[in-house]
């Protein structure tokens, strides 16, 4: 089993979750506006969140995801962030991130990609970072090419929440880019290495 691996921003952390943290995912993502264009949610109980976290040490072993609370000092979690699809053959990743509704707005999310993608493109070698919002969903479309990535174009019906079927809209940030976009120039320490399964080849 892989250790523990930490991405440090100037107010934020990146950890993996612990059963300690369920309660508060809970109290963030139980809000229907959170979750409203996810595939999954809200949740309607504490034990919901407490799976999840309870699969995680597995999906990183496994390759199948790299996720990560997104922790405050003085709040603890407000937030949820990870890597999946990825391919090391091709050197690329789909980023996802969400966080409660009373973060919206706050910077938090400008701050929280910074750090991700300092992990996905240093530490992980990768060359191309990915990541979808739903067509319906302006804000977090915004959000995307406010942090500097670039839209690629619309899948049709691509995402199923429930019994609706959402349109996304692709994203996509190269290397090339995020070294002259403002995250690469903030103050991250990545603490730990990543899980096998995630380390770049070579």
């Amino acid at each position: 089993m892989s250790g523990q691996l930490e991405v440090a921003g100037p107010t934020l952390t990146l950890r993996y979750p612990s059963p300690d943290d369920a309660a508060a995912l809970f109290a963030l993502a139980r809000d229907p506006a959170v979750t409203r264009f996810f595939v999954w949610g809200p949740y309607r109980s504490a034990r919901e969140p407490l799976s999840w976290i309870d699969t995680r040490a597995g999906a990183r072993e496994r390759g199948e995801a790299l996720e990560f609370v997104v922790a405050r000092a003085d709040e603890g979690p407000i937030g949820v962030t990870g890597i999946v699809e990825l391919s090391r053959r091709d050197r690329r990743c789909v980023i996802g991130t969400w966080f409660g509704r009373r973060w919206w707005g706050t910077g938090v999310n400008l701050e929280s990609k910074g750090l991700i993608t300092r992990l996905c493109f240093d530490a992980l070698a990768l060359e191309n970072v990915g990541a979808f919002a739903s067509a319906a969903n302006e804000h977090s479309q915004r959000a995307l090419e406010r942090a500097g990535f670039v839209r690629e174009g619309r899948l049709r019906a691509y995402h199923r929440h429930g019994d609706e079927v959402h349109d996304v809209v692709a994203f996509s940030l190269l290397r090339g880019e995020w070294e002259r976009s403002p995250l690469a120039q903030l103050g991250v320490d990545v603490r730990g290495e990543p899980p096998a399964a995630f380390a770049p080849d070579g």
